[in-house]
């Protein structure tokens, strides 16, 4: 016991060690320049007014010069204003919450699974242990299609499901920010697996009447990170015109993508996907700064389709029987830390502070060039953002991904409770987690959001935000009926499941906290072990 304490003393001195440092690099060029003002000051404090008149008559002697300079200085002022991106701002988003006769609870799943015929008793069985591990709640949606016995899938079912959430997304969007469909100049909007013709986004021109010159796309076949392509490409639209509206529509179809087979991987979606959509107004007009949410910092891209297990991963096809599903390989626990790997490899740089980025490469150059035994530094992420929106793409990637980036139950909580009240939504999910953060008040000026999302090809996506204000929660926000009662839920699961492990005594203080915030009471805490774990660490699952 007494060793356990020395080391946990020990953590805690090396924790402040590492934040003086960090502090220290970050304000080192203000520590440097303070005695370099204070010098100018005292120089300047000794001028008369005879220097100053030997000043102004110095410049005047030397007339043409100053005025090269200056003219010099005007044109690279002006190249630079007009080279230079234009600013992209999140005006604001909106999630669709849909109507509460298409929850659906475990129970009824499988009943509705076993009144349709489809599956063998083996596929039933495995689509209940999914459901059970997989940290998906009681409340989510599943569209009206299939509620129904027995099952019929027609095209119109799958166009009405698709226009209900677009179009209640749009609205919403469109009554919180007060503009006007006329005034979008730029729509895209993807939907990987329902891709019908006219497009969705000619339904959408028809719907709201959009102008005739509006520069429309629409993205098929890219999977659950198709939103922050999405962004990607209304971004590089928006530094070619000028003064316009973007607006990105995120969704996936549920009723003509239900597999009615038994190959086992190929029922895992059946299992986590649920409806939902988010549309999201972005702005380049510097007037739209004063009422805008964020601001774009940041868009990575990383596509790992060359590697054929990447490639394959996550796969539309069909079976022996010839029915067509998405089949989910065991590769994928393996193919997406890889890819989210070689993805932030490329945003670090880019966002982490110099204090990060120096240890990195002193371990670098320490194991590259001198054969140093070290372990590769894994950079602290959370120095550089303070709040991550990673896609609730089901509980083992979440858990991955708290596990490989060091993150705390309060860094990971938005998706948890995203998969948990709204299941997996593909693209959008990173939008409703975003909106749990500003739903909970956590949102302040300056702080960073990191938007990360996968999906087939494979392909890791990051996008950077930095909030422009105190950012407060939209009207008709889809948390608006749940969102103090699902956090509450929620952490009473895991604590009843007996799922709560500890870390050393200075880390439970942080999760003690974190749970009496939710007003969850904590039970008796164990003997403390030398080993840290994680502290909210379910039953392992998809």
């Amino acid at each position: 016991m007494g060793e356990e304490i020395q080391m946990t003393r020990q953590s805690v001195n090396l924790k402040y060690v590492k934040l003086g440092y960090h502090y220290l690099i970050t304000n080192l060029l203000t520590i440097c320049l303070i005695p370099l003002m204070v010098a100018s000051a005292v120089e300047i404090a000794k001028t008369n007014p005879e220097d100053i008149r030997q000043l102004c008559i110095h410049l005047q002697c030397n007339l043409v010069s100053v005025t090269i300079c200056s003219a010099v200085l005007i044109v690279v002022s002006t190249v630079y204003a007009m080279t230079r991106p234009r600013p992209v701002y999140l005006v604001d988003h909106a999630c669709y919450r849909p109507p509460d006769h298409l929850k659906i609870n475990y129970a009824r799943v499988e009943e509705l699974v076993r009144l349709n015929g489809y599956f063998d008793e083996s596929s039933i069985e495995f689509q209940r242990k999914i459901l059970e591990n997989a940290g998906i709640g009681e409340e989510t949606y599943m569209p009206e299609v299939m509620h129904r016995v027995p099952l019929r899938v027609t095209m119109a079912a799958a166009r009405e499901e698709t226009e209900q959430v677009v179009f209640g997304a749009l609205d919403t969007l469109f009554a919180n920010t007060t503009i006007k469909p006329k005034d979008i100049g730029i729509l895209v909007v993807n939907c990987s697996l329902f891709n019908p013709t006219p497009s969705l986004s000619a339904t959408i021109v028809n719907k709201f009447k959009l102008r005739g010159n509006i520069k429309s796309f629409n993205l098929g076949g890219m999977g659950c990170s198709a939103g922050l392509i999405a962004v990607d490409l209304a971004k590089d639209l928006l530094q070619v015109h000028g003064r316009t509206y973007a607006v990105v529509v995120s969704t996936e179809n549920i009723t003509y993508n239900g597999y009615t087979g038994n190959n086992k991987s190929m029922l895992l979606p059946n299992c986590l996907f649920r409806v939902g959509g988010a549309a999201i107004l972005l702005s380049n007009k510097s007037s739209d700064r004063s009422r805008a949410k964020y601001k774009l910092k940041h868009i990575v891209r990383t596509h790992c389709g060359s590697d054929d297990k990447a490639y394959h991963c996550v796969y539309q096809k069909q079976d022996d029987a010839g029915l067509v599903g998405v089949s989910l390989s065991k590769e994928l626990m393996v193919v997406a830390p890889r890819a989210l790997k070689t993805n932030i490899s490329t945003l670090g740089p880019l966002v982490l502070p110099m204090s990060e980025q120096i240890l990195f490469f002193v371990k670098f150059v320490a194991k590259k060039f001198f054969k140093a035994k070290v372990k590769p530094y894994i950079p602290d992420f959370k120095l550089a953002f303070d709040h991550f929106c990673i896609h609730a793409g089901g509980r083992a990637v979440i858990d991955e991904l708290e596990k490989n980036l060091q993150l705390t139950p309060l860094h990971i909580e938005p998706s948890r409770m995203t998969l948990h009240r709204f299941g997996n939504t593909s693209s959008s999910s990173i939008w409703y987690e975003l909106a749990y953060i500003e739903a909970k008040g956590r949102m302040r000026k300056g702080h960073r959001v990191w938007q990360i999302g996968f999906g087939s090809g494979f392909k890791c996506n990051s996008a950077v935000w930095q909030a422009l204000r105190n950012v407060k929660p939209s009207n008709n926000s889809a948390w608006d009926d749940c969102i103090d009662r699902q956090a509450d839920r929620l952490m009473r699961e895991y604590a009843s499941a007996s799922v709560i492990r500890y870390l050393p005594a200075v880390d439970y203080v942080i999760s003690s906290q974190h749970l009496a915030w939710l007003g969850v009471g904590l039970p008796t805490m164990p003997r403390l072990t030398s080993a840290a774990t994680s502290v909210v660490d379910g039953p392992k699952g998809l």
